[in-house]
């Protein structure tokens, strides 16, 4: 699923996808290429990240020594012409720390996104899986379109600056055109700077990229842990390869019903719940919550402030001043984690005095821009594989119809989720369908976890996934949790039930509830 927030492209909504007929053909077997699954890679030291990675310093040594290495593996342009052109999709590898003969294989990790960068991101995680790397390779990718895989690419960084911070919540017909305008040449740029890979990076491209992985590692079965929209891509390659499912789980789940409307709405209905949970945590943990008098007082005042700033920015990170725009995606990054709410607390005082830094701090982490101006590629990767899969396309007034249920849904984010809907329409690649399909009748046992508290990917997201594919396979856990995702919050519940599966097969019982 698209992270929230993710400027405009059908950034907020659920990425839906059309199996073709020409995909489904011979589903059952291996990948139609033998050679490409009989490809050897060539595993080095990883380099440092690129700018399209999101830069910074290359990997270090996890503790006890355990190496991070990269490779590159070749994968078809079109998968309806697997003997085609190829294109380089970039891997990352670090061996299991176990006995060589408790080994069970590799555990290919998606962070989700989509565009979200696994070489860079698995490094960033990988103590948190010590455990789970004790009998399996960690392995992560950058899928296609991402990072060093074939990236789309749709504007530069000055380009990119004025982009995401330009007014997305139009009062005027004069802030419409602009919007539009803005949103059209945005899409536009991507065709023309990436017109070779554009029509390639569905979901059902990345699944079909999976099974290959899966191959050229050695793997019979592919044992998966996806995240956000990892589980919507982990859904399809169930669906389209049911029988290679091996122990697999999935965590802050996409709800694969959903249009990207339906969505945007749950994801309006989510950060309301999770702005309200931050707001009553302020004034109950201190004394004086320093942003509010009550819980609904907290809440008041930034919408007010957010009010305030769509006519006087204030100061941001110099030149840059803190837009509307800015700060809501700001808060937004702050409520993915309840570890951040105390940042939020110290941004929301400051920019209240008129310093707008740690709020623009935050809003540069969810659009990933780095401290020297650069952006990763996150944005023009999850606006091509967000337009790709998704088939709907809205236009004003599609985005007027929906305006009231989305502001009742949330005053703080209803209008930008809404005009978020607009950010296909003006696409070069059709969306391919409504919703994904991730039926899988067949597959072995799925483990999906949602999280109550979490505001991407509501709740209900996991309980319509395990529905979706199919009686016997998705086996459902809920986490009475705050923000996004369960395992990587540490409660003993949820990882004794992730390890217990992945590491020695036992599924728990299906409705288990931790807290």
């Amino acid at each position: 699923m698209p992270d929230p927030f993710r400027p405009r492209a059908a950034v907020l909504t659920v990425c839906a996808l059309l199996l073709l007929p020409a995909l489904l053909a011979g589903c059952a077997g291996d990948t139609e290429d033998e050679n490409l699954a009989e490809q050897k890679l060539d595993w080095k030291q990883c380099p440092a990240p690129s700018e399209a990675q999101g830069a910074g310093p290359a990997p270090s040594p996890l503790p006890g020594g355990g190496e991070w290495t990269c490779a590159t593996m070749k994968a078809p342009l079109d998968w309806d012409e697997p003997e085609g052109d190829t294109i380089d999709l970039e891997l990352i590898r670090t061996r299991a720390s176990g006995e060589a003969n408790e080994r069970i294989g590799s555990l290919i990790f998606n962070f989700g996104g989509p565009g979200a960068s696994g070489v860079a991101a698995l490094p960033a995680f990988g103590e948190d899986y010590a455990t789970l790397r004790t009998r399996y390779d960690l392995v992560s990718f950058d899928p296609r379109g991402v990072g060093r895989s074939a990236p789309v690419k749709c504007g530069n960084d000055r380009q990119l600056d004025a982009y995401l911070q330009q007014d997305a919540t139009p009062d005027d017909d004069r802030e419409r055109t602009e919007l539009l305008d803005s949103t059209k040449q945005f899409n536009a740029a991507c065709e023309r700077n990436s017109e070779r890979v554009l029509p390639h990076v569905r979901t059902t491209d990345a699944a079909r990229d999976l099974d290959l992985m899966r191959q050229v590692l050695g793997d019979d079965e592919l044992h998966y842990f996806g995240i956000s929209y990892g589980t919507e891509l982990g859904g399809v390659y169930a669906h389209l390869f049911p029988e290679k499912v091996g122990r697999a789980v999935f965590d802050a789940v996409v709800d694969p019903a959903q249009t990207s409307e339906q969505s945007s709405l749950g994801q309006a209905r989510g950060f309301q719940l999770a702005l309200g949970n931050y707001a009553e945590h302020c004034v109950s943990q201190t004394e004086d919550c320093p942003v509010g008098d009550s819980a609904q007082d907290v809440q008041d005042r930034m919408a007010r402030f957010l009010g305030e700033l769509d006519a006087r920015p204030i100061t941001g990170i110099f030149p840059r001043e803190l837009t509307q725009t800015a700060a809501t995606n700001g808060i937004v990054q702050a409520l993915y984690s309840q570890e951040l709410w105390q940042t939020l607390t110290q941004g929301l005082e400051l920019a209240y005095d008129g310093d707008g830094t740690i709020l623009m701090v935050l809003s540069d982490s969810l659009t990933g821009r780095d401290e020297n101006g650069g952006y990763d590629n996150s944005t023009a990767a999850n606006a091509a594989i967000a337009c790709s899969d998704s088939r709907p396309r809205y236009d004003v007034a599609d985005v007027e119809r929906t305006l009231p249920e989305f502001r009742a849904a949330s005053k703080l984010f209803g209008d930008y989720l809404a005009w978020g809907l607009i950010g296909c329409t003006d696409w070069a690649v059709p969306g391919a369908a409504d919703h994904p399909d991730v039926s899988a009748p067949g597959a072995a046992p799925i483990l999906v976890i949602g999280n109550t508290g979490d505001p991407a990917t509501p709740y209900e997201g996991a309980r319509s996934m395990v529905r979706a594919l199919g009686a016997g396979v998705g086996v459902e856990l809920t986490y009475r949790g705050q923000g996004h995702g369960a395992y990587n919050g540490k409660n003993a519940c949820v990882q004794d039930a992730v390890h217990g599966y992945l590491l020695d097969g036992k599924v728990p019982k299906s409705g288990t509830v931790c807290t």
